[in-house]
């Protein structure tokens, strides 16, 4: 109970005591007084929080890093009595959301909306709710509260940025057994010409041959030679690593209304976040290249989208990436081996880690033994420092560099503070 509502029960029967002991008709009218003022408080509280009903309208259940998650708020006062103060408390546990808010002189049959709008900071899937209800009485004697367990969930997407100058190996020249495999995306591999179906699109279809045979000719196309890119995340806790980090205060300023914050947004100071941003942002650019692209991850069990195109892989991929974390139990050097024994030589793995145990490294040269291409993302763990005083230091990665580039392993270098578009368009160097 509250401080003054202790006082207030005190007062109360201090005066029951008084007019018993006494006798007198002033202490009893006191006594009455007090009585009906604590009743009618009581009461008043009561009445506040009872009669509402809220409701949350979230305009998408998927959002982005760098983007914004929008909620609409209305409380309504289903009595014909007004509220003095009603104070709504939200419990999400999205990062930075605060649609918190107290409510003045809500009149009978009225209703109250509010937008909030909050940047997000971090991948995950979060909660939207419970909310609570609190009010009181005039003189602040009482205060009563009740949730209300209604929740959503929201699903927050790891950033995305442009990837330019990233380059996969070269894969066998055209025209080998790699190629053909018929597919109705259109690549750069032209196979044959046939007539016009219905459906196909108008974009397929060969003039010049159109023009010769008086009739509609479209082209049939042949799958790139190095199309199924696969992206392999190593999990394993061992290397992984993250300093201490907290949402900053956010601003509701117009600008946040229109404006993609993407591309100025620090990546939190993780490895797993750096990673993930690196897988999510290659997947968009090779998806959005019309090539194959699936991803695997081991975490407490085996995670795997197998490769494929479009826009709804794009989304299987984020799904996954946005509530991975670092939870696997196998070392990175036998989840390539594993994997790797089930891909054909028309597939380009691209491993993403920062462990600098050499076995990985042997993995993939035994992949490249076997035809099946490779290129190496190392994240240098080295460069966030300590975790924390109970943490030791992380190996410097400059060795296992030395060894990836002299196994001929295409090499990027992920290193805190070192914008991932700008750090995955250039080869590291030793």
């Amino acid at each position: 109970m509250r401080r003054s509502t202790w006082v207030a029960f005190l007062i109360w029967l201090a005066s029951l005591i008084a007019a018993l002991n006494t006798g007198r008709d002033i202490l009893y009218n006191t006594f009455y007084l007090i009585t009906l003022v604590l009743a009618g408080s009581w009461l008043w509280a009561w009445l506040n929080i009872n009669w509402i009903a809220m409701a949350r309208f979230t305009r998408a259940r998927r959002s982005q890093v760098g983007k914004l998650a929008e909620e609409q708020f209305e409380v309504i006062n289903r009595s014909r009595l007004p509220k003095l103060w009603l104070e709504i408390r939200d419990h999400s546990t999205l990062p930075g959301h605060h649609p918190s808010r107290v409510i003045s002189s809500l009149g009978g049959r009225k209703r109250r909306n509010w937008m909030i709008r909050t940047l997000c900071y971090r991948r995950g899937r979060y909660t939207l709710g419970p909310l609570t209800v609190r009010s009181g009485d005039p003189l602040g004697i009482f205060e009563l509260s009740r949730t209300l367990p209604q929740t959503n969930s929201i699903l927050v997407y790891p950033a995305t940025v442009d990837i330019h100058g990233f380059q996969l190996p070269e894969g066998p020249i055209p025209g080998g057994e790699a190629t053909r495999h018929r597919t109705h995306y259109l690549t750069t591999n032209v196979a044959t010409v046939r007539d016009y179906a219905p459906g196909d699109s108008f974009n397929r279809i060969h003039w010049p041959s159109t023009a010769r045979t008086g009739r509609l000719i479209v082209k049939e196309f042949e799958l790139d030679p190095t199309s199924d890119v696969l992206i392999m995340l190593d999990l394993h806790p061992a290397y992984h690593l993250a300093l201490p980090w907290a949402p900053p205060e956010q601003e509701d300023r117009p600008a946040l209304l229109w404006r993609d914050l993407t591309t100025e947004m620090q990546v939190i100071p993780a490895t797993i976040e750096y990673a993930v941003t690196a897988a999510a942002s290659l997947a968009r650019r090779y998806i959005n290249e019309r090539r194959a692209v699936g991803l695997v991850a081991h975490t407490l069990h085996r995670e795997i989208i197998q490769p494929d195109r479009g826009e709804r892989q794009l989304h299987k991929i984020l799904d996954l990436l946005a509530v991975v974390e670092p939870q696997g139990h196998l070392p990175f050097d036998r989840v390539l081996t594993s994997e790797g024994s089930h891909l054909g030589r028309n597939s380009t793995v691209i491993a993403i880690t920062p462990s600098t145990d050499r076995g990985w490294v042997a993995a993939l040269r035994e992949l490249r033994r076997r035809g099946v291409r490779s290129t190496a993302i190392l994240i240098a763990a080295d460069s966030f420092g300590m975790a924390s005083m109970a943490t030791p230091l992380p190996l410097p990665h400059a060795p296992l560099l030395a060894e990836l580039w002299a196994n001929d392993i295409p090499t990027y270098t992920l290193s805190r503070g070192v914008p991932i578009d700008v750090a995955l368009s250039r080869y590291a160097s030793i």
